[in-house]
């Protein structure tokens, strides 16, 4: 699996590489900067990239610009973005297209190795992977329309795992309720969100998407 990496601080840049590697990923690019990223995303297509929020030259949100930039041209782009800030306007865009695997960890919320590369995997492979702190300031604005409105106090927690990454049997453990339980709210969730029966995978995504960006 193919990895752009965009990380302006050498020693982490350089240990995401052998941490990537170590775990069987192939380094396509590893950039320091908005441009070269975005050069290296349109150049390499990698199956993923991991991408820091700050970059040179401006040190702002230019890894956030870049990856939105390369996904306008590359649809579909899977992009995990690690940071230690929450970037709420430019995030809520990167989520806005619903197409695509998307993830977004804080750095300082990153525990282990195994955590880093199931996300790096998860987003890969179409899913996402959102850290709890960044999906709390991503509703700050309070989404009451419908048809998010639509779904029971219970409903909204399931969602907001499922937007971490949690597979049916760890959200029914984090909640103390059996698979089928989950299943049931799953399926309601799919549908008060109107998601055409497809590929549940796939619904999954578009559920969490819609929850983060706030379905009008």
């Amino acid at each position: 699996m193919r990895v752009v990496l965009a990380e302006d601080l050498y020693l982490l840049r350089e240990g995401l590489i052998r941490l990537l590697e170590a775990h069987g990923f192939t380094i396509a690019a590893a950039v320091e900067s908005g441009p070269d990223l975005l050069k290296a995303l349109l150049e390499q297509r990698p199956d993923v990239a991991v991408v820091d929020v700050r970059l040179p030259p401006t040190l702002t949100d230019e890894g956030l610009q870049a990856a939105l930039a390369a996904r306008r041209e590359i649809p579909g782009l899977p992009v995990l973005v690690l940071s230690q800030h929450v970037q709420q306007l430019y995030a809520r865009e990167l989520l806005a297209d619903g197409s695509g695997g998307v993830g977004y960890l804080l750095k300082d919320r990153v525990f282990n190795a195994e955590q880093f590369i199931d996300a790096v995997r998860r987003v890969a492979a179409g899913g996402t992977a959102m850290d709890p702190d960044v999906i709390a300031k991503l509703l700050q604005r309070g989404v009451r329309s419908e048809p998010l409105g639509r779904l029971t106090p219970r409903e909204r927690e399931v969602l907001e795992l499922m937007a971490e990454g949690c597979s049916n049997s760890a959200i029914a453990a984090r909640l103390t309720v059996s698979d089928g339980a989950v299943a049931k709210h799953i399926a309601n969730i799919f549908a008060k969100l109107e998601l055409a029966p497809t590929d549940d995978a796939n619904r999954r995504v578009q559920a969490v998407l819609a929850h983060l960006n706030g379905v009008r």
